[in-house]
């Protein structure tokens, strides 16, 4: 399975064979440091942890100089750790460098990073609630949620707020996995990878690119 840590760095629109424009996302994906590699009879399980994106010199603590100098490198601002199967054999050594050629063969990939964060929104932004009718009849309550709670819509169970339901709230700035994406090309010299449809976050995020698990790459 290829892997890769990456920034993202904004969309943009390119034109296929058939002279279609088709929406597509840049990533600067990598080169990516193996900080650390684990196996069963030292931590466990078989992982490798990956560091992308250099650390300020006056920024470095001690903790993390010291992590990254077991693997020859400069203490990095992202890490992550991919968990490998039982009996799969970590294909790169502590310190190994990995970039974009990694996903040379490959043809779809699943990006995950943080969504954007829209702080506290109401039932029609967050769920798409309908809201009230804006003519005769109403009064100050358009955007409202309407009935929250009642005996008789969960005859049984009380007339509590039930778990689940959809109210207003904290919106965004979750964790967000998006599956699939086709891989339009690959630029080695600067370390680009293009990727078509949205990635979540804003440009500059952090992102985490694989190779599709669910979507045959042949």
């Amino acid at each position: 399975m290829a892997m890769l840590l990456g920034k993202k760095i904004g969309m943009t629109q390119i034109y296929d064979e058939s002279g279609k424009t088709v929406t597509v996302t840049v990533i600067q994906a990598g080169p990516c440091k193996v900080m650390q590699v684990k196996r069963p009879e030292t931590d466990g399980y078989n992982a490798l942890q990956l560091g992308f994106d250099d650390v300020k010199a006056s920024r470095i603590k001690k903790p993390a100089e010291g992590h990254a100098k077991k693997a020859e490198a400069s203490a990095k601002r992202f890490i992550r750790e991919w968990r490998l199967g039982v009996k799969d054999e970590p294909e790169y050594a502590l310190g190994d460098e990995i970039n974009v050629a990694a996903f040379s063969e490959i043809k779809f990939v699943d990006v995950s990073g943080v969504s954007k964060g829209k702080g506290y929104a109401g039932v029609m932004k967050r769920h798409g609630f309908g809201g009230f009718p804006a003519s005769h009849g109403t009064e100050r309550k358009h955007r409202a949620p309407g009935s929250i709670s009642s005996h008789a819509s969960d005859a049984g169970h009380g007339g509590n707020v039930k778990k689940g339901k959809r109210m207003a709230g904290r919106m965004g700035g979750n964790r967000v996995t998006t599956k699939h994406h086709q891989l339009v090309s690959i630029d080695e010299e600067q370390n680009l990878l293009v990727v078509k449809g949205a990635i979540p976050g804003p440009s500059g995020a952090y992102v985490e690119i694989c190779s599709s698990r669910t979507r045959p790459q042949s």
